[in-house]
């Protein structure tokens, strides 16, 4: 029989550490009830002790989910173990993940302890932890680096004061696949009461081996993979989910292991966090790349025509990917469109329905033929929409290529309706120093991105962009078939970001 492992998903957590990327309460709940259809066995939402947003954004992530195990990070210091203990204790299946370093090299430079300190303190918090919940998971951060010895007795420590879960991270990916499955088989090995609690893996993809590592420690008996949608994560990112569990539904023969994961729900998944964090799958990225299942070599299209398998190992099917979609129009009627929505997974409140509706039929009037990606992108830009201050109300553009670009803007902000112009070099940077003029504050440009949201002339365009407002840095999302006008609601919706930030720290 098959061997079953789990999967652990911190995209919320270790993802949201990539530069850039700030997620609103709404949005990670949005991610983690799509983590939860995906079929994940637990959620690392976030690390509650870095401010009281991500405590409460951890808090209504565990109040949201039903199925999954919830965790929370926190260093072995009881305060973030109390906030830990906060952020989760309303979920249905609590956990606290608390780790302190083992590396030689952290111990000295930024730990400052001895060996000695290091079990105490491993020993004191894991029980401390314990009095909490029972789910506790214990990390000896840097575990790749660290002396092997000293690493037993460090997770020896972590089992005696309670730890049920012991997880070997691969922190700065150092390590190789051979010398970190040989690692797990030497923990299983040599530490006393292994055998009571399971192991769990963290590896980063420094050095592009993440998801390698990652095998090999299940191929060694490691029982819980910890990975992030997309692969993003601090620096070079974490292990991609899509990546490790296809690898194991694809070469079942060799791996002979068992997951929960509804492959179906992967491509879903990765569209709505590449949205929502602003930041874009490489075209040929594996799995969920737009290149994936793309082939444009003639002796590659002939052999796919001739029998898929001769060229895809996977079919775009098994990870919710369809060719064949319902075509949509003006002419649609609302049943359509609601069969469409459910179709495609979308179970929406009946006034963002109405909404959505609303954004359809006026896409409709724009475009021949509304594909599911169209209408995929109205729904992203929704849920990254929520609670605007400044809303568009209309604008308007004079420009050319002799002519000094000028834009003309009207915004709402509740009942006050704000005009301003302003001139810019083009007719995007007009049309976004005129927004600023009506928000009143400046915001430096830090990204633009542009990508048409399907093929044609008449192709919705979608634009993220990256803002910078006293030191922090916020995310943009727009979509409209005019660029410009997608390009303002993405500018505005880092605007009200930056806006809400700001009047959130003044108590406002």
């Amino acid at each position: 029989m098959a061997r079953r492992i789990r999967i652990l998903d911190t995209t919320l957590r270790d993802g949201e550490q990539t530069p850039g990327v700030s997620l609103n309460i709404e949005e990670k709940t949005a991610i983690a009830r799509q983590l939860e259809a995906l079929g994940v066995d637990a959620i690392e939402a976030g690390f509650a002790i870095t401010s009281k947003g991500d405590l409460e954004a951890v808090k209504a992530v565990a109040l949201a989910i039903e199925k999954c195990v919830v965790t929370s990070l926190a260093r072995a210091v009881k305060s973030d173990i109390d906030a830990a203990w906060e952020a989760v204790r309303e979920a249905k299946k609590p956990g606290i993940h608390t780790f302190i370093a083992t590396s030689d090299i952290h111990m000295k430079y930024k730990l400052r302890m001895t060996e000695e300190e290091v079990i105490q303190k491993t020993s004191e918090m894991v029980a401390y932890a314990k009095k909490y919940t029972d789910y506790v998971e214990f990390s000896a951060e840097d575990a790749s680096r660290s002396r092997k010895e000293f690493l037993y007795k460090v997770y020896e420590a972590a089992i005696e004061a309670g730890a049920l879960m012991l997880n070997v991270p691969d922190t700065v990916g150092y390590t190789t696949p051979d010398e970190f499955g040989a690692l797990i088989r030497d923990i299983k090995a040599n530490v006393r009461g292994i055998d009571k609690v399971g192991i769990s893996v963290h590896c980063h993809n420094d050095l592009g081996l993440a998801v390698a590592n990652s095998l090999s420690a299940i191929m060694n008996g490691a029982d819980l993979v910890e990975c992030t949608i997309n692969g993003i994560g601090e620096r070079a990112g974490n292990a991609a989910l899509e990546e490790i569990v296809m690898a194991m539904d694809t070469r079942k023969d060799f791996y002979d292991i068992e997951h929960g994961i509804n492959t179906m729900q992967i491509n879903r998944t990765s569209n709505l966090v590449s949205s929502l964090t602003g930041i874009n799958v490489q075209p040929n990225k594996a799995i969920v790349g737009k290149n994936a299942f793309a082939h444009e070599s003639g002796i590659h299209q002939h052999g796919v025509m001739a029998e898929k398998t001769t060229y895809e190992i996977m079919t775009p099917e098994s990870i919710g990917l369809k060719h064949n979609d319902m075509v949509l129009g003006k002419h649609s009627g609302r049943h359509a469109f609601e069969d469409k929505l459910r179709e495609m997974g979308y179970d929406l409140a009946k006034d963002d329905l109405n909404d959505a509706f609303i954004k359809f039929k006026d896409l409709a009037d724009k475009k021949k033929q509304v594909l599911s990606e169209d209408i995929e992108a109205l729904v992203l830009d929704k849920m990254m929409s929520p609670n605007e201050i400044f809303e568009l109300d209309s604008y308007q553009i004079n420009s050319g290529n002799k002519l000094i670009a000028t834009a003309t803007m009207k915004l709402k902000k509740g009942s006050e309706t704000i005009t301003e112009a302003a001139t810019g070099d083009g007719p995007v940077d007009a049309a976004l120093n005129a927004v600023e003029r009506c928000i009143g504050f400046p915001m430096e440009l830090d990204d633009y991105k542009i990508k048409a949201v399907t093929g044609g002339k008449d192709a919705m365009g979608e634009v993220n962009v990256m803002v910078r407002k006293d030191g922090r840095r916020f995310s943009g999302h727009g979509v409209s078939t005019d660029i410009i006008e997608a390009s303002i609601r993405a500018y505005l919706n880092a605007a009200n970001r930056a806006y809400s930030s700001s009047a959130a720290k003044n108590g406002e």
